[in-house]
């Protein structure tokens, strides 16, 4: 990534989250219960355009990270070794139409049993825009296209249905799209999923029946059942007043998650019923994060540093279990 797209891409994200500065969460000065020993296990390359985006875990530790401004899919070792497994194809017009930000973007990512990675990319043009599937050491190929007006970032499985949820931040609405790929269906258009100026609808997870989404510019966590005949029930707000609210992880502890918060440099710990609590923030290294991952008593953290420029990295932490 050249130094002229790094300032472009700075630029957009942080026109966008200029407002993004303040958050209702108790305050942090470092790791706090349940989190603890917090440290900087990894850090990418701005330069190269490696801001780790979203993440999917692999059975023997490693994670599958999508690196946004490189376009790019990396899997990185539990020594910490980055290895680039695939790099999905520019387009012509360098994603200049990509909407609101003017790059194009790699997002949303999710594992299948089988090893199969299936990655969101986001670059303005029909012919790129939408699902990819990369298959254990093959190739990268779009198997369902989406809205080149759009931005898709968000990315889940529903095992059950076998289909994939996808949100799409631009446009404020959530896709199916089939396990095998093909055509996308609007599954919801709610307006607790619409952006108020940058972006909406954000993060995605299937828990109990339900797809819970973020809304960044909105600030909201938000619980849509999945009614038996498939279709979106009511959505059910479960935590406000988050703005920049990313993507998260459910603790494995019933509904309680950690959630990042992207412009205030914070992760978040949301517990049923509401009640938030700053868990993580800059003076533990976070620069902008952007997703969460839990593994039994391990917490991964990335942070893109989107507006920071200073040090994009995967911050490692434990969580205690009661």
């Amino acid at each position: 990534m050249t130094t002229r797209l790094s300032r472009a891409v700075l630029t957009a994200l942080a026109a966008g989250t200029a407002a993004l500065s303040a958050v209702t969460a108790a305050p942090a000065s470092a790791a706090t219960a349940p989190i603890s020993e917090a440290k900087i296990a990894v850090h990418f390359d701005l330069s190269k355009g490696q801001m780790p985006e979203n993440v999917a875990l692999e059975p023997n530790g490693a994670l599958d990270v999508t690196f946004a401004a490189a376009r790019q899919v990396a899997r990185v070792d539990s020594t910490g070794r980055t290895r680039i497994l695939a790099t999905l194809p520019a387009p012509a017009d360098g994603g200049v139409r990509t909407p609101v930000l003017g790059f194009p973007l790699t997002t949303g990512i999710v594992r299948t049993h089988d090893g199969t990675l299936y990655v969101l990319y986001a670059t303005g043009g029909a012919d790129l825009t939408g699902l990819w599937r990369l298959s254990p050491g093959g190739t990268a190929r779009r198997v369902a296209a989406l809205p080149a007006d759009g931005l898709p970032n968000g990315l889940t499985l529903d095992e059950h249905r076998r289909r994939f949820f996808i949100t799409d931040s631009v446009l404020g609405r959530v896709w199916t799209v089939p396990l095998t790929g093909g055509t996308p269906t609007v599954w919801s258009a709610s307006g607790d999923l619409a952006s108020t100026g940058f972006l909406g609808v954000n993060g995605a997870k299937m828990r109990g029946g339900a797809l819970w989404v973020t809304n960044l510019d909105q600030g909201t966590l938000l619980r849509i059942p999945v009614r038996a005949d498939g279709g979106a029930g009511v959505p059910r707000v479960e935590a406000t007043g988050l703005t920049g609210l990313d993507d998260f992880a459910f603790t494995g502890r019933g509904d309680e998650l950690l959630a990042a918060v992207n412009g205030p440099n914070e992760v978040v710990r949301i517990e049923p019923g509401g009640a938030v609590s700053t868990v993580l923030d800059a003076d533990d290294g976070l620069q902008n994060p952007t997703s969460v991952a839990v593994r039994g008593g391990r917490v991964d953290v990335l942070s893109a540093s989107y507006t920071t420029a200073t040090d994009p990295n995967l911050l490692v932490a434990r969580l205690r279990r009661r």
